[in-house]
């Protein structure tokens, strides 16, 4: 058993939400009654994706409750949970971010102890492993397990979930990557762009079946996941050398179209009528698509240069926030509310 202390800290907690508003009381409830006493400041970050029903008023009335340690996020509108995740993100002041998601189904309890693994372990993530998944087999469980050794394949950083939305992050290093479309699923992966796989550790935690509200998730999600895979692909593999892929591509298009045009050439001066054979079409359309993938390998060029010399934009706006410059922290002196 590790008796280390855990090392002095900040922590702030990432809480997307959406459509939650049976779950937002119970779920601050919780949280304080599993780091009420942690023995560092924290801060709780609830971010309101465009909901449509009562949560940004529960989320105030939670504030007002357990103070001002409990901020809102509120987004225009609904901007999908890995923009909220990343408002979030960026909002955070603390040393070690934490990101869960709001239905209940992901416990508190297991924050301390997956932060105390990061900081002991000098890790950059400590992503959940939701062992004993309470979901569904057939529309959750089954889909989960595929897309989980699919992605660990291509993208070479292996855990057994990687759709569990609890981890926890050193903020230094989470804070370089930027979040967009529906790349929440990814963020190990994405991680892995910044730093060492070997810095990415994952932890079996508790999962608790879904009792309030309904899940924003369906069998659709797994196209999108294969979508986003090919994506992440390629951005892990090209993405500040996008000319390599399509320039490897046209030149290989291209060489092929030249040999073939050159071996047509060859049999018209031998006399041969060439203008009727299929393979006259093939060469042509090989050069001429080889040109276009090269031309786009330098449009891409160009424009990753542009992208990296430049910060990158949000993915969100927001309607208001009471998340002040100076952050309010639950600290350990303070007394339980």
């Amino acid at each position: 058993m590790n008796m280390r202390p855990t090392p002095s800290h900040s922590l702030s907690i990432v809480v997307p939400l959406y459509n939650e508003e049976d779950c937002v009381a119970p779920l601050v409830a919780r949280m304080h009654e599993c780091l009420g006493n942690y023995q560092y400041p924290w801060e709780l970050i609830l971010v309101d994706d465009g909901s449509s029903d009562r949560t940004v008023d529960e989320i105030r009335k939670a504030a007002g409750i357990w103070g001002n340690h409990v901020h809102l996020l509120e987004l225009a509108r609904n901007f999908k949970q890995t923009a909220a995740m990343q408002a979030g993100i960026d909002a955070a002041t603390g040393d070690i971010i934490v990101t869960l998601d709001g239905d209940l189904q992901n416990d508190p309890i297991d924050i301390p102890k997956m932060v105390d693994k990061l900081l002991n372990e000098d890790l950059d993530l400590v992503s959940g492993w939701r062992e004993k998944r309470q979901d569904g087999l057939w529309l959750r469980k089954i889909p989960s397990r595929i897309a989980n050794r699919l992605i660990g394949r291509v993208t070479g950083v292996r855990l057994h979930d990687y759709g569990c939305s609890l981890k926890v992050f050193r903020a230094e290093v989470v804070k370089r990557i930027r979040l967009f479309g529906e790349m929440h699923r990814f963020i190990p992966a994405w991680l892995s762009t910044v730093t060492s796989p070997r810095r990415i550790a994952e932890m079996p935690v508790s999962h608790h079946p879904r009792t309030l509200g309904q899940s924003k998730y369906g069998i659709s999600r797994t196209f999108r996941v294969i979508l986003d895979l090919l994506a992440v692909y390629f951005y892990m593999r090209f993405r500040d050398r996008p000319g390599h892929f399509f320039g490897g591509v046209g030149l290989m298009l291209s060489t092929a179209g030249s040999a073939v045009i050159a071996y047509l050439f060859i049999l018209k001066l031998l006399g041969e009528s060439i203008g009727t054979r299929p393979l006259l079409l093939v060469g042509f359309f090989s050069l001429l698509v080889g040109a276009q993938c090269i031309l786009t390998g330098v449009l891409a060029e160009t424009l990753s240069r542009i992208y990296f010399a430049s910060d990158a934009g949000r993915s969100y706006t927001l309607r208001r926030s009471t998340k002040q410059e100076h952050s309010q922290w639950h600290a350990p002196q303070e007394e339980n509310r």
